[in-house]
């Protein structure tokens, strides 16, 4: 019995020992091992300062089409969602109680202008007997007043003619301005009046289109300074994931005073939208590019790191070891960021495998980054 109990013992102690050594072994073979990481190589670039901000498109014009003139519709020339011209033919109201008027306004200018006519030969025959002294002066001037009183009927009659064949015009509705037809209002068969507050249809321009959108105050200074010196700001407009770019525009003006609520001044900008990608009313997220900045040193977001001393990176030195290098963040756009100070463009940048970096070796896997294009 003691010698199994002593012979337990001493596997016991053999096996402990064994496993120490090999735990030890291993230890020193993880001091001794390398860290896999990331790299990219910081390079030399453009990268643009922008402000961004919420907005809708707004059409330059919106029109809503109404008669001027009261009568059964007629005809619907167009298509709900149709893009029309300006001038093109929407829609026909009968205007036969108009033809009326205007042949009796004809017919009455016909007899009027007889009468006129005979009025002044009439005025001739008095004008001969009165130098003759063969009537008295009073009748000429009867004459030559009844003859000015048919002129004057004349013009009535003719201004007659002018509003018949304006409300003969007015039955043939053509598009006032180019753009989008919304959907109908008013079906065929209806009678519809002047008075009418609902009007037949809406049209929207929608090219050009622009966008309204706010930004606070503190941006105001340098797009001022940019607009007083005559330069074009470049606009986008971004869909609500604000990864989709929907359209580029310019910047046309400011509203001309700031909302004291909100601490926000609005903005507008127009598009050219010739693949109509912005619709009136909808809701885009607008960048403005203030300026841009050339030639300056960029590395991915991933590559700033921050700690209590600041901002800082990772660099990849030739004998494959790292050292952290502080540096100065500039402007920092979604996938790039400038380095003001710190690194020069060609060096090796860590952006994936920080965690257990502190001045240690490692095996680089470098990855091809370049700067965005803008």
């Amino acid at each position: 019995m003691i010698l199994i109990l002593l012979g337990i013992g001493i596997g016991v102690f053999l096996f402990w020992t064994k496993s120490g050594a090999k735990q030890k072994g291993l230890t020193g073979k993880d001091a001794k091992s390398t860290i896999s990481v990331v790299g990219v190589k910081a390079v030399k670039g453009d990268i643009g300062v922008y402000f961004t901000g919420l907005g809708s498109a707004i059409p330059l014009y919106t029109v809503t089409v109404k008669t001027r003139v009261d009568g059964q519709l007629m005809k619907v020339l167009f298509r709900e969602g149709q893009f029309v011209q300006e001038g093109d033919l929407l829609v026909e109201i009968d205007s036969r109680s108009y033809e009326a008027q205007l042949a009796q306004a004809q017919g009455q200018l016909a007899h009027d202008e007889a009468q006129l006519k005979n009025g002044r030969i009439d005025l001739e025959r008095y004008k001969a007997l009165w130098s003759q002294d063969a009537i008295p002066q009073q009748t000429l001037a009867t004459q030559e007043a009844t003859v000015s009183q048919y002129e004057g009927t004349i013009e009535s009659d003719q201004a007659l003619i002018d509003s018949a064949k304006l409300n003969i015009t007015y039955c043939h509705i053509t598009a006032p301005i180019s753009g989008r037809v919304g959907l109908r209002l008013v079906d065929a068969g209806n009678i519809v009046h002047a008075s009418d507050a609902t009007g037949l249809l809406v049209i929207t321009q929608v090219q050009p289109i622009t966008v309204v959108f706010t930004l606070a105050e503190d941006y105001l200074p340098p797009i001022l300074k940019k607009l007083n010196a005559g330069q074009e700001l470049s606009v986008d407009a971004y869909a609500r994931d604000t990864k989709t770019k929907l359209a580029q525009g310019s910047l046309l003006t400011g509203d001309n005073q700031i909302d004291q609520t909100t601490g926000t001044l609005k903005f507008k900008a127009i598009f050219p939208n010739d693949d109509n990608a912005l619709f009136p009313n909808q809701f885009v997220n607008v960048r403005l590019l203030v300026e841009m900045k050339q030639g300056v040193t960029l590395v991915p977001p991933a590559a700033i790191q921050r700690g209590s001393q600041g901002t800082f990176v990772y660099v990849v030195k030739s004998d494959q070891t790292t050292a952290v290098r502080p540096v100065t963040v500039g402007t920092t756009e979604a996938d790039a960021v400038e380095v003001q100070s710190g690194l020069s463009p060609g060096e090796i940048v860590v952006i994936d495998g920080v965690d257990k970096l502190q001045d240690s070796k490692v095996e680089l896997q470098l990855k091809s980054w370049k700067a965005p294009e803008k």
